[in-house]
This record gives C-alpha cells, structure tokens and sequence, in this order.
C-alpha cells in the first residue's frame, strides 16, 4: 500500500528539516510525487523517504551533493 506524505510529514518521519527538503527538491535531488488539485501542496510516496535513506548513507561516507546527485540518477 502507497503511503503519501505531506512535505512536513516527511521531515517528521525522515529526521530532515523542511528547508533541507526544499533545498533537494530546489537542485532536482528530490522528487515529489505529485501535487493535490485542490490545494496545489506536494506530496511524497515510501520511494522518496528510501532515498532520503541513501542520501542520509552517503553524506555518512562524505559525498558531496553532486557525487550524491550522480549516483542517484546513475541507480546505486
């Protein structure tokens, strides 16, 4: 089952601040998953909080955004 999460939620739950979320989406590191018609507010699936997981791994191993960007796209 899909869970979908409001960008405060994923900050809840991912331990990220929601102006660190807002940087990833900013430089293209993030993804939303899509946007509600009524109220245009993004939303985020289980994929996002995964690679929010990786992200958090390889800043750990001091890779720096665009090494982490690279093997992000490159699917490592």
């Amino acid at each position: 089952m899909v869970q979908l999460y409001l960008i405060k939620d994923l900050a809840k739950i991912s331990g990220y601040s929601i102006y660190t979320l807002k940087y990833y989406l900013k430089i293209g590191l993030l993804k939303e998953s899509g946007r509600f018609p009524e109220t245009n507010f993004r939303y985020f699936d289980n994929n996002t909080l995964e690679q929010l997981k990786k992200i958090r791994e390889f800043r750990r191993e001091n890779k720096s955004i665009s090494e982490i960007k690279q093997m992000l796209n490159s699917g490592v």
